[in-house]
């Protein structure tokens, strides 16, 4: 064996004046073990769709196929919410080497939650989609189609990556044209288009007390909350329990026992008043609001009004029939352990028995059960809407061009409703009790339901809103040009309290130049 390493192959597509974008992702996947997908749109129609299987090169941390890991995707997020300053636990990286790594996962970028129903009620609701239909026309497959194929940014002949070599360079199962997968934390941006869509017809306003809708979460000092509130993460509800254990799995995965959890907790903040990352609350909190307005779950919901209107591949619950197409995520680094976590939280200055320590410690705990839950079949099906969205890069940047223009004849929310969904919500607020002391520039920054640019994560620049996840994954829109982007990923490798990840700079660039945005 000569120990050469195989190059990741980039194929796909890219119309004429954004090449530059191609190689930019050639570029950017050069040293990735895992598989990811590019798609972007300008002005409504697609000028980049690419995709490539990955190096392989999983070192420590590789989980098996169909398990789920991520390096941090169940730590607490004091690290992201703090501008990156908090850092706990030794970690290994892809090739081995030691590092540390921060509590945050996913940063304060994304989580998990759910609509009440019963678990999967989504899974029968989902309809044929884009990415199938690409497949289908272009005879794309495990080889990708016709266009060229680049190996490291250099041209490599035909373009057609064999199923073969696809499969080993991922070390499992192949990363292919019409593949799906989670999309962690990217998901909340479909929860939130829900709401948006309400709010649009009438029927729901931010102004309007949670209670007013679902009265039952009155309860516990909450009738004043918003559902401003629960969109901008203000709500003081960062968990399901105040167990630093987190809600036990049997509850976990039953998406009415998560509402029920969540109507009877008293805040952990006064609402309004403060704002923390709602990991995987946040799609429990607005998909329950979803459902009582629209009489269906968020999934349901979803599936209905947006992705299917659109034909899009995006999923709140895994239809069995999707189930093949579906490629698991993998692990590049082991998460923090609770004890980790509760040394971070402790080393922010929260005393062990405070309610925001064990809010933080509990949050840790269910994100990473959660996360786990996505390598089955039950994970996959169940509506968690805050992080087990399901679905292709192709699907994330028609639905973000939906939002700023139209796409086929469909656009989603006018122009009013995107300008209300990006204007900043969070700004002028500190974050709760002495982890104000440890804001930076790096903060998270939320509108209603969406994240907006800033150092750690910054989008397409200002005036752009859109949603990362744990480990990479990416959507956004830039109303202004016209653009809008969908990135997957199969490889959990974002480290948030790091800064960008690095897989996403050279691409973004290419993609704002070519829209005549600058570097």
């Amino acid at each position: 064996m000569s120990g050469r390493r195989p190059a990741a192959v980039v194929t796909g597509t890219v119309r004429p004046g954004w090449e530059g974008v191609r190689d930019a992702f050639a570029r950017g996947q050069a040293e990735d073990p895992g598989g990811a997908q590019l798609a972007v749109r300008h002005g409504g129609r697609t000028v980049v769709d690419l995709w490539t299987p990955g190096t392989g090169r999983f070192g420590y941390g590789a989980v098996p196929d169909g398990a789920t890991g991520a390096a941090g995707a169940g730590g607490a997020y004091v690290a992201q919410s703090a501008g990156g300053t908090t850092r706990a636990g030794s970690t290994h990286g892809a090739d081995g080497t030691s590092g540390e790594t921060g509590t945050g996962g996913e940063a304060g970028t994304g989580g998990a939650g759910r609509a009440a129903g019963t678990g999967g009620e989504a899974a029968t609701s989902g309809v044929p989609g884009a990415a199938t239909e690409h497949a289908r026309r272009t005879g794309a497959g495990a080889g990708g189609d016709a266009e060229t194929g680049y190996r490291n940014g250099h041209r490599t002949g035909d373009g057609s990556a064999t199923g073969t070599e696809s499969a080993t360079a991922t070390g499992g199962q192949a990363l292919r044209a019409d593949s799906v997968g989670v999309l962690m934390s990217a998901s909340k941006a479909l929860v939130a288009v829900c709401a948006h869509l309400l709010i649009e017809r009438g029927v729901l306003d931010p102004d309007d007390p949670v209670a007013r809708h679902w009265p039952e979460f009155a309860a516990a000092g909450k009738a004043g909350t918003t559902v401003a509130d629960l969109l901008a993460h203000r709500a003081g509800l960062p968990a399901y329990t105040d167990d630093p254990a987190g809600l036990p799995d049997a509850l976990l995965l039953d998406p009415a026992a998560r509402v029920r959890a969540l109507a009877a907790m008293s805040p952990v903040w006064d609402p309004g008043t403060a704002f923390l990352y709602h990991a995987l609350t946040y799609g429990d909190l607005v998909g329950e609001v979803v459902r009582r307005v629209s009489g269906g779950s968020v999934g349901r919901f979803f599936a209905r009004e947006v992705a299917g209107p659109l034909g899009l591949d995006l999923w709140i619950g895994l239809p069995e029939g999707a189930e093949h197409r579906f490629v698991p995520q993998r692990a590049v680094r082991p998460g923090p352990t609770p004890g980790q976590v509760a040394r971070a939280v402790e080393r922010a200055g929260l005393a062990p028995g405070d309610r925001l320590a064990t809010s933080l410690r509990a949050s840790s705990a269910e994100l990473a059960r959660a996360t786990a839950s996505f390598g089955t079949r039950r994970g996959r099906a169940t509506e968690f809407p805050a992080a087990g969205g399901i679905g292709d890069a192709r699907s994330l940047a028609r639905l973000y061009a939906a939002l700023v223009g139209p796409v086929d004849g469909v656009r989603l929310l006018s122009a009013a409703t995107v300008d209300r969904a990006r204007t900043p919500c969070t700004d002028h607020l500190p974050q709760p009790g002495v982890l104000h002391r440890l804001d930076g520039p790096d903060r998270s920054r939320f509108g209603l339901g969406f994240e907006l640019p800033r150092p750690g994560a910054p989008l397409l620049g200002e005036g752009s809103f859109g949603h990362a996840g744990a480990g990479g994954r990416l959507g956004m829109a830039h109303p202004e040009s016209g653009l809008a982007v969908g990135y997957v990923c199969t490889a959990m490798a974002w480290e948030p309290s790091a800064g960008p990840d690095p897989r996403w700079m050279p691409w973004t660039e290419a993609v704002r130049q070519a829209a005549g945005l600058g570097g």
